[in-house]
């Protein structure tokens, strides 16, 4: 179960995390987490160019080690990586030991100063390590979620789940994944038109 955005009691609990940008200006931050893959990215990296979109994608470690072609070309466009871990673990079940040791392993790949947790689930034992040993590292969540991750819903709720709770500063996620692909294939275009139409314009993180 979970939320198509953030609530305020979470953003409470955790209030260290990067959950969104400034409330001023007309911006949203569009965010890939998963890739990079064949087929998916690709087509990523094509919508988001006929949008002159740039964004960030939280990509896995070895994903880099299996696709450097598509990683090589990401960063080309002027995308930035951010790091997900070198086998997207799932932090709750993990000793923290551990989960740095693999936050480290990816982000010796992706070079990256920003760490999103997969899942977004992380203990607050776990945020304290990161301060410590990767000072200079931003943990990064989300204000709205697209759920393109559920087989349960269709390609138009994915849409509408963006669409709804969007504003200024948005942190938006999806997912360059395979799972994901039938929705987002639906949903990335019809979002970023109707968001431009809108106003908004796209940072990267």
């Amino acid at each position: 179960m979970y939320l198509s955005y953030s609530p305020f009691w979470l953003k409470w609990l955790y209030p260290t995390l990067t959950w969104h940008r400034s409330r001023k200006e007309k911006y949203v931050y569009i965010t890939f987490d998963d890739g990079p893959i064949p087929v998916v990215t690709p087509f990523v990296l094509n919508t988001l160019k006929k949008f002159n979109c740039k964004a960030t994608f939280f990509c896995i470690g070895e994903n880099i080690v299996k696709h450097p072609s598509i990683i090589t070309e990401l960063i080309a466009q002027g995308h930035t990586v951010g790091n997900h871990t070198y086998n997207h673990l799932r932090g709750w079940n993990l000793a923290d030991s551990d989960y740095l040791d693999n936050i480290k392993k990816g982000a010796t790949l992706t070079g990256a100063r920003l760490f999103r947790p997969p899942y977004g689930r992380i203990k607050k034992s776990q945020i304290k390590r990161i301060r410590k040993y990767l000072p200079e590292t931003e943990i990064v969540m989300w204000d709205v979620l697209s759920g393109d991750f559920d087989d349960t819903i269709s390609k138009e709720q994915c849409v509408s789940n963006v669409l709804r709770h969007c504003k200024n500063g948005s942190i938006i996620v999806f997912h360059d994944s395979l799972k994901a692909f039938k929705r987002l294939e639906y949903a990335l275009p019809l979002i970023l038109e109707n968001l431009s139409e809108k106003g908004f314009q796209f940072k990267m993180l």
